[in-house]
Protein backbone atom coordinates (compact mmCIF):
# COMPACT_ATOMS: atom_id res chain seq x y z
CA UNK A 1 0.00 0.00 0.00
CA UNK A 2 1.52 3.71 -0.76
CA UNK A 3 1.86 6.11 1.41
CA UNK A 4 -0.34 9.19 1.07
CA UNK A 5 -0.19 12.31 2.83
CA UNK A 6 -2.25 16.13 2.19
CA UNK A 7 -0.60 19.26 2.23
CA UNK A 8 -2.27 21.94 4.10
CA UNK A 9 -1.28 25.85 2.85
CA UNK A 10 -3.29 27.94 5.11
CA UNK A 11 -5.53 28.54 1.98
CA UNK A 12 -9.39 29.36 3.63
CA UNK A 13 -10.69 28.00 0.45
CA UNK A 14 -9.41 24.54 1.40
CA UNK A 15 -11.16 24.34 4.69
CA UNK A 16 -14.40 25.59 3.16
CA UNK A 17 -14.24 24.10 0.31
CA UNK A 18 -12.44 20.55 1.79
CA UNK A 19 -9.38 20.34 -0.90
CA UNK A 20 -5.51 19.77 -0.21
CA UNK A 21 -3.16 22.25 -1.62
CA UNK A 22 -1.07 18.94 -2.49
CA UNK A 23 -1.28 14.84 -1.89
CA UNK A 24 1.71 13.20 -1.88
CA UNK A 25 0.99 9.36 -3.13
CA UNK A 26 3.63 7.28 -2.95
CA UNK A 27 6.52 8.62 -5.38
CA UNK A 28 3.67 11.03 -7.08
CA UNK A 29 3.30 14.58 -5.94
CA UNK A 30 -0.39 15.58 -7.08
CA UNK A 31 -0.78 20.08 -6.86
CA UNK A 32 -4.00 21.51 -6.76
CA UNK A 33 -5.27 24.26 -9.14
CA UNK A 34 -3.04 27.18 -7.20
CA UNK A 35 -3.29 30.56 -7.74
CA UNK A 36 -1.82 33.80 -6.84
CA UNK A 37 -3.24 34.22 -3.22
CA UNK A 38 -1.35 35.11 -0.43
CA UNK A 39 -1.76 32.85 1.71
CA UNK A 40 -0.91 33.93 5.08
CA UNK A 41 -3.22 37.58 4.17
CA UNK A 42 -5.77 35.83 1.74
CA UNK A 43 -4.74 39.61 -1.18
CA UNK A 44 -4.12 38.80 -4.63
CA UNK A 45 -2.85 41.31 -6.94
CA UNK A 46 -4.30 42.76 -9.61
CA UNK A 47 -1.48 42.41 -11.94
CA UNK A 48 -1.28 38.53 -13.79
CA UNK A 49 2.53 38.52 -13.91
CA UNK A 50 2.85 39.06 -10.06
CA UNK A 51 -0.18 36.26 -9.20
CA UNK A 52 1.60 34.02 -11.87
CA UNK A 53 5.18 34.45 -9.45
CA UNK A 54 2.80 33.90 -6.17
CA UNK A 55 1.54 30.81 -7.42
CA UNK A 56 4.98 29.39 -7.93
CA UNK A 57 5.92 30.14 -4.43
CA UNK A 58 2.48 28.34 -3.43
CA UNK A 59 3.31 25.68 -5.15
CA UNK A 60 7.17 25.61 -4.64
CA UNK A 61 6.68 25.80 -0.55
CA UNK A 62 3.94 22.64 -1.34
CA UNK A 63 6.70 20.64 -3.61
CA UNK A 64 9.24 21.83 -0.39
CA UNK A 65 6.73 20.46 1.85
CA UNK A 66 6.39 16.98 -0.13
CA UNK A 67 10.11 16.76 -0.20
CA UNK A 68 10.78 17.43 -3.91
CA UNK A 69 10.61 20.90 -6.45
CA UNK A 70 10.45 22.13 -9.73
CA UNK A 71 13.09 19.84 -11.23
CA UNK A 72 10.64 16.88 -10.05
CA UNK A 73 7.09 18.37 -12.07
CA UNK A 74 6.74 16.07 -15.00
CA UNK A 75 2.86 18.05 -15.80
CA UNK A 76 1.79 21.55 -15.56
CA UNK A 77 -1.74 23.05 -16.41
CA UNK A 78 -2.06 26.85 -16.94
CA UNK A 79 -5.92 27.94 -16.73
CA UNK A 80 -6.73 32.01 -17.61
CA UNK A 81 -9.55 33.77 -18.25
CA UNK A 82 -7.85 35.80 -20.80
CA UNK A 83 -5.52 34.38 -23.44
CA UNK A 84 -3.52 37.60 -23.93
CA UNK A 85 -2.43 37.28 -20.29
CA UNK A 86 -1.08 34.13 -20.69
CA UNK A 87 2.13 35.64 -22.80
CA UNK A 88 3.30 38.47 -20.25
CA UNK A 89 3.71 35.66 -18.13
CA UNK A 90 6.36 33.27 -20.14
CA UNK A 91 9.41 34.82 -18.61
CA UNK A 92 8.20 33.66 -15.13
CA UNK A 93 7.36 30.01 -15.89
CA UNK A 94 10.33 29.85 -17.95
CA UNK A 95 12.58 30.54 -14.86
CA UNK A 96 10.77 27.50 -12.94
CA UNK A 97 10.75 24.91 -15.96
CA UNK A 98 12.80 25.90 -18.52
CA UNK A 99 15.21 23.09 -17.83
CA UNK A 100 12.83 20.79 -16.62
CA UNK A 101 10.83 20.92 -19.90
CA UNK A 102 7.45 19.18 -18.39
CA UNK A 103 4.69 18.46 -20.43
CA UNK A 104 2.64 21.44 -20.58
CA UNK A 105 -1.25 22.35 -21.23
CA UNK A 106 -2.44 26.49 -21.15
CA UNK A 107 -6.59 26.17 -21.16
CA UNK A 108 -8.98 29.28 -21.65
CA UNK A 109 -11.05 29.19 -18.84
CA UNK A 110 -13.48 31.06 -16.07
CA UNK A 111 -11.74 30.79 -12.78
CA UNK A 112 -13.88 30.46 -9.50
CA UNK A 113 -13.27 34.36 -8.01
CA UNK A 114 -13.12 37.52 -10.42
CA UNK A 115 -9.98 38.61 -9.12
CA UNK A 116 -7.93 35.37 -10.43
CA UNK A 117 -6.30 35.84 -13.99
CA UNK A 118 -4.35 32.36 -13.90
CA UNK A 119 -4.33 29.55 -12.07
CA UNK A 120 -1.46 26.71 -12.03
CA UNK A 121 -1.79 23.32 -11.43
CA UNK A 122 1.44 20.62 -11.52
CA UNK A 123 2.10 17.15 -11.37
CA UNK A 124 5.74 15.68 -9.77
CA UNK A 125 7.52 12.39 -9.24
CA UNK A 126 9.89 12.48 -6.55
CA UNK A 127 13.49 11.15 -7.70
CA UNK A 128 13.66 9.22 -4.40
CA UNK A 129 16.14 12.35 -2.88
CA UNK A 130 15.66 13.20 0.86
CA UNK A 131 16.44 16.57 1.93
CA UNK A 132 17.00 16.63 5.73
CA UNK A 133 17.44 18.58 8.47
CA UNK A 134 21.09 18.41 9.76
CA UNK A 135 20.04 16.90 13.82
CA UNK A 136 23.00 15.07 14.88
CA UNK A 137 26.69 15.03 15.00
CA UNK A 138 26.70 12.22 12.51
CA UNK A 139 24.62 14.28 10.36
CA UNK A 140 26.64 17.29 10.98
CA UNK A 141 29.70 15.56 9.70
CA UNK A 142 28.47 14.89 6.43
CA UNK A 143 27.43 18.50 6.20
CA UNK A 144 31.15 19.46 6.95
CA UNK A 145 32.34 17.28 4.24
CA UNK A 146 30.23 18.27 1.35
CA UNK A 147 30.74 22.10 2.79
CA UNK A 148 34.20 21.24 2.72
CA UNK A 149 34.40 19.85 -0.69
CA UNK A 150 32.50 22.40 -2.39
CA UNK A 151 34.55 25.26 -0.94
CA UNK A 152 37.94 24.39 0.88
CA UNK A 153 39.08 27.52 1.05
CA UNK A 154 36.45 28.15 3.65
CA UNK A 155 37.42 24.56 4.90
CA UNK A 156 35.50 24.11 8.13
CA UNK A 157 35.83 22.62 11.18
CA UNK A 158 33.59 20.49 13.55
CA UNK A 159 33.41 22.80 15.96
CA UNK A 160 32.82 26.04 13.27
CA UNK A 161 29.97 23.94 11.96
CA UNK A 162 28.55 23.63 15.40
CA UNK A 163 28.33 27.07 16.00
CA UNK A 164 27.04 27.21 12.47
CA UNK A 165 24.02 24.75 13.36
CA UNK A 166 23.45 27.27 16.01
CA UNK A 167 22.09 30.09 13.56
CA UNK A 168 21.14 28.70 10.54
CA UNK A 169 19.54 25.87 9.47
CA UNK A 170 21.81 23.35 7.72
CA UNK A 171 20.13 20.36 5.68
CA UNK A 172 21.44 17.50 3.96
CA UNK A 173 20.74 15.18 0.75
CA UNK A 174 20.65 11.66 0.17
CA UNK A 175 19.86 9.86 -2.78
CA UNK A 176 18.72 6.54 -0.91
CA UNK A 177 21.21 6.29 1.73
CA UNK A 178 23.98 8.12 -0.17
CA UNK A 179 25.11 11.95 0.69
CA UNK A 180 24.97 13.86 -2.82
CA UNK A 181 24.76 17.54 -1.14
CA UNK A 182 23.78 19.63 1.41
CA UNK A 183 22.29 23.47 1.86
CA UNK A 184 22.44 26.46 4.74
CA UNK A 185 19.72 29.08 5.20
CA UNK A 186 20.85 32.17 6.75
CA UNK A 187 17.63 33.65 8.48
CA UNK A 188 16.95 37.27 7.19
CA UNK A 189 18.79 39.93 8.50
CA UNK A 190 18.91 43.96 8.53
CA UNK A 191 16.40 46.39 7.31
CA UNK A 192 16.03 44.66 3.93
CA UNK A 193 15.34 41.35 5.64
CA UNK A 194 17.90 39.62 3.16
CA UNK A 195 18.13 36.11 4.02
CA UNK A 196 20.97 33.47 2.45
CA UNK A 197 20.55 30.57 0.61
CA UNK A 198 22.86 28.22 -0.45
CA UNK A 199 22.79 25.17 -2.14
CA UNK A 200 25.90 22.66 -2.79
CA UNK A 201 25.78 19.14 -4.52
CA UNK A 202 28.89 17.07 -4.61
CA UNK A 203 30.43 16.91 -8.65
CA UNK A 204 29.55 13.47 -9.06
CA UNK A 205 25.92 14.15 -8.57
CA UNK A 206 25.23 17.60 -10.56
CA UNK A 207 22.89 17.66 -13.67
CA UNK A 208 20.42 15.64 -11.84
CA UNK A 209 17.83 18.05 -10.04
CA UNK A 210 19.69 17.77 -6.57
CA UNK A 211 20.87 21.36 -6.55
CA UNK A 212 17.47 22.97 -7.22
CA UNK A 213 15.59 20.46 -5.06
CA UNK A 214 17.95 21.78 -2.29
CA UNK A 215 17.73 25.27 -3.51
CA UNK A 216 13.84 25.35 -3.70
CA UNK A 217 13.74 23.93 0.06
CA UNK A 218 15.60 26.39 1.28
CA UNK A 219 14.06 29.47 -0.62
CA UNK A 220 10.83 27.73 0.76
CA UNK A 221 12.22 28.47 4.32
CA UNK A 222 13.40 31.59 3.85
CA UNK A 223 10.30 33.02 2.77
CA UNK A 224 8.96 31.62 5.24
CA UNK A 225 11.03 32.83 7.71
CA UNK A 226 9.74 36.51 6.28
CA UNK A 227 12.61 37.41 3.71
CA UNK A 228 12.23 40.15 1.84
CA UNK A 229 15.34 39.42 -0.80
CA UNK A 230 17.52 36.20 -0.70
CA UNK A 231 21.45 35.91 -1.62
CA UNK A 232 23.40 33.59 -2.09
CA UNK A 233 27.47 33.34 -1.96
CA UNK A 234 29.48 31.53 -4.68
CA UNK A 235 33.34 30.91 -4.73
CA UNK A 236 34.21 32.50 -8.43
CA UNK A 237 36.16 29.10 -9.27
CA UNK A 238 33.01 27.17 -8.84
CA UNK A 239 31.81 27.81 -12.38
CA UNK A 240 29.01 25.03 -12.00
CA UNK A 241 27.35 26.66 -8.92
CA UNK A 242 28.21 30.56 -10.96
CA UNK A 243 25.84 29.14 -14.15
CA UNK A 244 23.43 27.52 -11.30
CA UNK A 245 22.68 30.88 -9.71
CA UNK A 246 22.56 32.96 -12.68
CA UNK A 247 20.06 30.01 -14.01
CA UNK A 248 17.47 30.80 -11.43
CA UNK A 249 17.95 34.75 -12.00
CA UNK A 250 20.36 35.82 -9.20
CA UNK A 251 22.25 38.93 -10.09
CA UNK A 252 25.57 39.48 -9.09
CA UNK A 253 26.40 42.31 -6.47
CA UNK A 254 29.58 42.34 -5.39
CA UNK A 255 33.17 40.60 -5.74
CA UNK A 256 35.48 40.71 -3.16
CA UNK A 257 38.71 38.75 -1.63
CA UNK A 258 38.86 38.28 2.35
CA UNK A 259 41.31 39.20 4.11
CA UNK A 260 44.47 37.60 4.15
CA UNK A 261 43.21 35.41 1.29
CA UNK A 262 43.83 35.09 -2.47
CA UNK A 263 40.14 33.35 -3.24
CA UNK A 264 37.64 35.69 -5.52
CA UNK A 265 34.15 35.38 -3.78
CA UNK A 266 30.66 36.79 -5.93
CA UNK A 267 27.57 37.38 -3.74
CA UNK A 268 24.54 37.11 -5.96
CA UNK A 269 21.41 38.74 -4.91
CA UNK A 270 17.12 37.54 -6.21
CA UNK A 271 14.03 39.67 -5.51
CA UNK A 272 11.52 37.01 -3.50
CA UNK A 273 9.87 36.91 -5.96
CA UNK A 274 12.44 34.95 -7.79
CA UNK A 275 11.71 31.71 -8.49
Amino acid sequence: MTNRRAILSGSTFEEQIGYARAVVDGDWVHVSGTTGFDYATMTISDDVVEQAEQCLRNIGAALAEAGCGFSDVVRVRYLLPERDDFEPCWPVLRRAFGEVRPAATMMVVGLADPRMRIEIEVYARRTGLRIEAVDSEAMLEEWRFVHNAIVPPAAMSLDGARERLGRYRLENAYLGDVLVGCSTVRPPEGEQGVATVIARVLPEYRGRGFGAALYEKGLAHARVLGAEAVETCVLAANEDGLRFAEKRGFVEVERYVLDGETDLWIDLRLAVGGS
